[in-house]
């Protein structure tokens, strides 16, 4: 069975805990699209050319542990605005979004560029300070100095960026179903996501 499961929004806004969620529920594989650019990132934080990083990326790449720090997450929205690492990275997520037994993405770009036909579109977002909270309770374990001020100017940046740039920017596809988790638990999130792909299933 193919079956797609394209999920956006801007980042801490729980798309990618719903996405491993939903593969583990329905057994669909999961890829999250951010990391393709993260670990391209992290490579050009190396002295690698960005379009020669996304080329050579290994599967790796996208197991290393130092992925995650806000650091490459601006790198990486950089790195994810050049034309030219996008198409590199383009039919790795495509095949992916079409593999047997389902597939689960999250990114920025899934319903409206890379999988623009799929079965389930799901944009979850969250408003500034629900993100900017989250975010700094996952970073802060690493860095105590620093502050939920300084997590939502650097989330703000990060939201003008993807949604300003002219290649695949981020923004709702006019199928996908709006889900604001500002005020939802992480289950209830879950479970009206899992709603949507009930839906859509056949039967």
């Amino acid at each position: 069975m193919k079956f797609t499961v394209a999920i956006d929004g801007p980042a801490a806004a729980g798309k990618g805990t719903i996405a491993r969620a939903l593969a583990a529920q329905f057994g669909f594989g999961h890829l999250d699209t951010g990391l393709l650019y993260r670990a391209t990132a992290r490579r050009v934080m190396e002295g690698e050319e960005a379009l020669s990083a996304a080329l050579a990326l290994q599967s790796a790449d996208l197991r290393r542990d130092d992925l995650r720090s806000a650091e490459v997450g601006q790198v990486a929205s950089r790195v994810a605005a050049m034309p030219k690492v996008r198409t590199a990275l383009l039919d790795f997520q495509k095949n992916f979004a079409r593999r047997d037994g389902g597939a689960v993405l999250d990114g920025r770009d899934i319903g409206t560029v890379i999988c623009p036909d799929a079965e389930v579109k799901l944009f979850v977002t969250a408003t500034d300070g629900v993100r900017a909270a989250r975010r700094h309770a996952e970073l802060s374990r690493k860095d105590a100095a620093l502050t939920v001020a300084e997590v939502l100017a650097d989330l703000r940046a990060r939201d003008r960026r993807d949604a300003g740039r002219d290649t695949a920017p981020m923004s709702a596809s006019a199928e996908a179903l709006l889900l604001d988790t500002s005020e939802l638990t992480i289950d209830e999130a879950i479970e009206m996501a899992g709603a949507a792909v009930i839906a859509k299933l056949p039967i």
